[in-house]
């Protein structure tokens, strides 16, 4: 029966099952989640109460699949969360967070299904030998056994990191602990939102954006017109505005102004974030605790390819004792530099950008704003289909018939080279007051089984890239292509998932092995041989010159020392924050100050903090895990060997890491799913092998 509410009706008449973005309303979503909720509660009642003994089918592919309708909703509420929403919308985070933070414990911790879950585990896992991977992949029956060996290995931990073996009334507080954290995410995300939005620099004097390139100028020009302004330019806190003002203004206290800003959202201003940074440290500490660890990042890192916090620290210490170094020596040469140059006595953060790009000029003969006419987003766009489509075979094909929750989403099909409709694809990749900043993939449909049979995933791509102007097409700088084909890893990660249950599939694998697709799909870009298949000059047709490509090469390991300082600053100071005791820090900046001073490679400004702003760690899934990027950065740079050894299309190479990596999500464990690919373990000195850094 046809509801009323359209948010309640899945199914519908679009050949895709697409779903109708336009027909939903504010005024829908709390009915429709409190409508489904009570409908998934039903089926774990059905579930638990069933009388027939603990099977696979009955019980664990039973929680795979609970709740779809809630899935539904809660879905597409989140991502227009993150993606289309205003204040009212957002407000219902409040309201739906804790709701669903309250089911998701009382299943973890209901004896009655753990009684269940545990029956399967024992006869089927427990003492049993491990399936391996079969030698032939196209052995499903192989393959089925081990994806169902795998998830019910995984609904197994996860009662138990969950909460089923405790007492009743530390049941009750974990309950609790999981509702108040639900609602500190989203409001930390909105304070970093708004403080991003508040901020704008309205310029009207020609000198003081001297130096800004014109395509920037022209961006800022628009948007100031936009937003009612008689004249001049009008910058924002978006990364596609700011940075190239602290790249390339000329005006020192313009990139002062406009430096701090950005370093100080949501830190001693109207959207602080100070005390939802210590109630949500105290609220994770309080779960490890109840869970039998002794600190949230113990917790986290039990249940990863690292394994422990010790192993991940250890790797990233690696890295710094040869990466400081050279991080220190790059910055002494920018001060002398910038000494040199413009009589610069103390180099400041707001200077790092700008003389650090000066001088990639002088050493290079090259700027990267010079690639951006050989990078319209919609060339960038297409060419990045072009390179996957001669990696893997897969064909991308606009469609037009899709509904989308705003005008600048485009829709994709994405079809295998056997023509199998392998998924839809959305696409959202500019800047707007409704969107928070950042890039990232997710979902609206998961691969894997479904009430219906097996369904094809429907993922979307969203980011805040240079825009379009009344006279300018959108205009990448090389960064911002990167994001694209990064972006684009995880999407293939979830397109081509080739399994059975949904809770294994596609990106659903532990945490430090997910950014490995994205990361190694960036390499392409920085090949001759890849570029030249789509990189032409916007306006008159031209191949990127090789002359240039050279250059772009030849620099790009230019300061990986700062690079890779910059990026274990922020992996260190969230295990940081993750294994001190909350109650111990008394003071937000204070201890932010005094966990990264190992890692200060120019002074300190009073009143800017970079915690209170990230988002990652204090709104997303990365507690305890930003040393992902790192530990799948390594394992990358060992794959990708594999790829420069063969050749960048070597189809044998491609085929291995789509069906041993792509395809297969989280039905194995990802070193053996590694090792499989690559023929051995990883090499644990890959990653500072192609930096440049040993």
């Amino acid at each position: 029966m046809k509801h009323s509410n359209p948010l309640l009706n899945p199914k519908n008449t679009h050949r895709l099952q697409a779903i109708p973005f336009p027909d939903f309303s504010l005024e829908q979503f709390m009915p429709a989640i409190d409508a489904s909720l009570l409908e998934a509660k039903a089926e774990i009642e059905t579930m638990k109460n069933n009388p027939a003994a603990p099977t696979f089918e009955n019980t664990i592919l039973e929680l795979d699949m609970n709740g779809e309708l809630l899935d539904y909703v809660a879905t597409i509420y989140f991502n227009l969360l993150s993606a289309e929403s205003d204040a009212e919308f957002k407000a219902l985070a409040q309201l739906i967070s804790p709701k669903l933070a309250e089911f998701g414990s009382m299943v973890a911790t209901d004896p009655l299904i753990f009684a269940r879950v545990k029956a399967v585990y024992d006869a089927e896992v427990a003492g049993k030998a491990k399936p391996i991977i079969p030698a032939d992949l196209n052995d499903k029956e192989a393959i089925k056994k081990a994806e169902r060996y795998r998830l019910i290995e995984r609904t197994y931990t996860s009662f138990i990191r969950g909460g089923a073996m405790l007492n009743d009334s530390d049941k009750k507080r974990l309950t609790e602990i999981s509702m108040e954290s639900s609602q500190l995410s989203p409001k930390f995300s909105d304070n970093v939102l708004n403080a991003t939005n508040k901020w704008e620099l309205h310029l009207t004097n020609s000198k003081d954006v001297e130096g800004i390139p014109e395509n920037s100028l022209k961006a800022a020009a628009f948007t100031a017109k936009k937003k009612g302004k008689e004249e001049g330019w009008l910058f924002s806190l978006q990364p596609s505005s700011i940075t190239p003002v602290l790249t390339y203004c000329k005006n020192r206290d313009i990139r002062r102004q406009a430096q701090k800003a950005y370093s100080s959202r949501a830190f001693k201003d109207e959207f602080d974030n100070q005390e939802l940074i210590i109630q949500t440290l105290k609220l994770r500490k309080e779960r490890a605790a109840l869970l039998g660890y002794k600190t949230h990042a113990d917790y986290v890192l039990s249940d990863r390819m690292a394994e422990s916090f010790a192993t991940a620290k250890e790797f990233l210490e690696k890295i710094y004792t040869v990466a400081y170094p050279a991080a220190m020596k790059e910055v002494e040469e920018i001060r002398q530099f910038a000494k040199e140059t413009d009589g610069i006595e103390e180099l400041m953060p707001w200077d790092m950008s700008y003389y650090s790009n000066k001088l990639k000029e002088q050493r290079y003969a090259y700027d990267p704003e010079e690639l951006r006419p050989w990078f319209k987003v919609e060339d960038v766009v297409e060419g990045l289909f072009v390179v996957t489509g001669k990696i893997y075979g897969i064909k991308v094909k606009q469609v037009f018939d899709v509904p989308v929750y705003h005008p600048d989403v485009t829709t994709w099909e994405v079809w295998d080279k056997h023509d199998n409709y392998l998924g839809l694809m959305y696409m959202d990749l500019f800047p707007r007051d409704t969107k928070r900043g950042g890039a990232w993939k997710t979902s609206f449909q998961g691969q894997g089984m479904h009430r219906d049979g097996l369904r094809r995933p429907m993922v979307s791509i969203v980011a805040s890239l240079t825009p379009s102007t009344d006279d300018q097409p959108s205009l990448l700088t090389l960064n911002e292509a990167r994001t694209i084909f990064h972006e684009f890893g995880h999407a293939l990660h979830s397109l081509l998932a080739d399994g059975y249950y949904k809770g294994l599939s596609g990106t659903s694998v532990l945490w430090d092995f997910v950014e490995l697709p994205s990361q190694i799909m960036e390499n392409w870009l920085m090949e001759e041989e890849a570029l030249n298949l789509f990189a032409k000059h916007y306006q008159t047709g031209e191949a990127l010159p090789k002359e240039l490509l050279d250059k772009v090469i030849a620099a790009k390991n230019f300061q990986s020392g700062i690079t890779n300082i910059t990026q274990l600053r922020y992996a260190l100071m969230d295990f940081a924050w993750h294994t001190t005791d909350p109650d111990a820090i008394k003071d937000v900046d204070a201890f932010e100050n005094e966990v990264t001073e190992r890692f200060r490679l120019l002074p300190p400004v009073d009143g800017t903090n970079i915690s209170c702003a990230f988002s990652h760690i204090f709104a997303g899934g990365y507690s305890a895990g930003y040393y992902s990027y790192k530990w799948a950065e390594a394992l990358e740079a060992d794959a990708w060997s594999l790829f420069l050894e063969k050749g960048i299309f070597n189809q044998e190479v491609a085929e291995a890491f789509k069906n041993y990596i792509l395809a297969r999500g989280n039905a194995f464990h990802p070193m053996e799913l590694f090792v499989a690919f690559r023929g051995r373990k990883p090499d644990p000195d890959a990653l500072l092998k192609r930096d440049g850094l040993i």
